[in-house]
């Protein structure tokens, strides 16, 4: 097993073998190595900028592994669901509606922030009811994942909804969207015209053309 090493070239960081010679092709199938440089940024002092209904926002001084220091402005976030919901007629489900820090309109799967505490999977259920009318008699954990790490610790659980019957939109006070359903064909159509563009929608996309090109 190939223990590896970071390694300092012309003032960048680099994954290297610590004994070259060693190196095989499979080598690269396992990378549980130990590293010679700790890749942790630790956190020396946190400055609290904005704290708001959907958002916080805060500034970090952090020591680097080469021991210089550097500052991160994170945002926080208590998490969010997307739905992917597909009707018996084989449509999507998606609701249009305005985003301000885009300037338009776009279409999106059915998607909300997590209450303090909120169960993902019963927050799930009450945005699709909420957003669409519809509600699912099942709905199934597809993925998890962190929607702009870089800056963001907001996590995004993905879920699939089935047995599907509609009902009534009971969006909140300051939400205005319409209710769409399209074929993936259409689906991949808005994409490609920048109607779809936001990164769960487009997953949720891909996530179902892998579906039906695979019979399930």
């Amino acid at each position: 097993m190939v223990k590896w090493c970071i390694m300092k070239t012309q003032g960048v960081f680099l994954l290297q073998p610590q004994d070259r010679t060693k190196l095989h092709e499979e080598d690269w199938e396992d990378v549980k190595e130990e590293s010679c440089l700790d890749l942790e940024e630790k956190t020396i002092r946190t400055q609290k900028i904005y704290d708001g209904k959907i958002i916080r926002v805060q500034l970090d001084e952090v020591e680097l592994p080469d021991g210089k220091t550097a500052t991160r402005e994170l945002v926080k976030h208590s998490g969010a669901v997307g739905v992917l919901a597909v009707t018996a007629e084989n449509k999507l489900v998606l609701v249009k509606q305005f985003r301000k820090p885009l300037e338009k309109t776009i279409l999106e799967i059915p998607a909300g922030k997590l209450e303090p505490r909120e169960d993902s999977q019963a927050c799930a259920h009450r945005e699709l009811m909420e957003e669409t009318g519809y509600r699912a008699e099942r709905l199934e954990s597809i993925i998890s994942f962190y929607t702009s790490p870089g800056f963001a610790d907001e996590i995004l659980h993905l879920y699939r909804a089935t047995g599907l019957s509609s009902g009534d939109v009971q969006p909140d006070s300051d939400e205005f969207v319409e209710l769409t359903e399209l074929t993936l064909e259409e689906a991949f159509d808005r994409m490609a015209s920048g109607e779809i563009c936001d990164a769960k929608t487009v997953t949720a996309l891909y996530i179902w053309k892998n579906q039906v090109l695979g019979g399930k």
